[in-house]
């Protein structure tokens, strides 16, 4: 069987092309003071989208999500983000792994659930804020009409 230049793929060649994706990582790691200062910035970036993911948390919106993008970040560098973020991915497939061979009402009442939760973070949050000028009035007015606003 003959082989065409190119056309095929091997382990050796991905094995190549990896390294030589990381090899800017391998040089920084060289010198201890690129190393320190990358690791530095890897540390507040990584900290700091972690904690914009935390506040988004309670809003409306991606915020887990967010907090382990951060955790990411951090863990590209600090091994007990990596730790961290390893536990976060078993908790996550554990919950897959229950929820996927339940049946069809069951998922539903979780999505239910899930919806009435972030129905009430939103109500909550206009509680807090009131309702942003984006919205329709009659939004507002229906809000208004509901208890606490």
């Amino acid at each position: 069987m003959s082989e065409q230049r190119g056309s095929v793929s091997t382990d050796d060649d991905r094995k190549d092309r990896g390294e030589k994706d990381w090899e800017w990582r391998r040089r920084i790691r060289s010198n201890p003071h690129s190393h320190r200062m990358y690791k530095w910035v890897v540390g507040i970036v990584g900290g700091l989208v972690t904690i914009a993911g935390l506040i988004a948390v309670p809003a409306p919106g991606p915020g887990w999500l967010i907090v382990f993008l951060g955790i990411g970040i951090l863990a590209s560098e600090f091994e007990r983000a990596q730790r961290v973020l390893d536990w976060g991915r078993a908790r996550l497939d554990d919950w897959n792994d229950w929820l996927r061979p339940k049946p069809w009402w069951v998922k539903g009442l979780v999505g239910l659930a899930t919806a009435v939760l972030v129905a009430l973070v939103f109500y909550g949050l206009f509680l807090l804020s009131g309702v942003p000028t984006f919205f329709p009035d009659v939004v507002e007015d229906w809000l208004t009409g509901l208890p606490g606003l």
